[in-house]
């Protein structure tokens, strides 16, 4: 029971600093800085390797209590632990305390994870719309000027080179 309390409390570190990452990835993508947005995702990265491990943990941990207790696995939930541990309030209590820190971090996670979706797919369809303008330019409607045989001298209007400036 104490690896699991002692995994559990990792754990629930470890997506409360998840969070603040996400936190401060949606001011990194309003601020548009394509190379904190790529270091801010390197640190996620390792945040979620490193919960996945716990995560793997837990789970042989659990398995082993289930195993103790001749319970099934899969209907040991930590819910289940919690009611089951009342005869030892000291160990219930810290399973409640990191079981409500989960949940927590889940649904704030969840929620900050779905805006920062929003805002890089606001992101990306200005992008594609700053495309397309500038395809249209390129399709600009002619001028009327004529040459001297009365023939339309052709010019587009707004286009100074029909190349792409990826400097502009």
């Amino acid at each position: 029971m104490e690896n699991l309390i002692e995994v559990l409390g990792q754990e629930s570190e470890e997506y409360e600093g998840l969070l603040a990452l996400s936190q401060k990835k949606t001011r990194i993508i309003a601020s548009a800085n394509l190379e904190d947005l790529q270091k801010i995702t390197d640190d996620e990265q390792e945040v979620v390797g490193r919960i996945a491990r716990l995560e793997k943990k837990r789970t042989e941990v659990t398995a082993d209590i289930a195993n103790v207790l001749n319970k099934d696995v899969e209907e040991l939930k930590l819910s289940n632990l919690i009611v089951m541990m009342s005869p030892r309030p000291q160990e219930q209590g810290k399973l409640t305390e990191y079981h409500d820190r989960l949940r927590s971090a889940a649904q704030e996670l969840r929620r900050v994870n779905e805006q920062n979706k929003e805002l890089l797919e606001n992101a990306l369809e200005m992008v594609a719309f700053e495309m397309n303008l500038l395809q249209a330019s390129k399709a600009a409607p002619e001028t009327a000027n004529y040459t001297k045989s009365a023939y339309s001298s052709g010019v587009q209007m707004g286009v100074a080179s029909g190349n792409f400036d990826a400097k502009q």
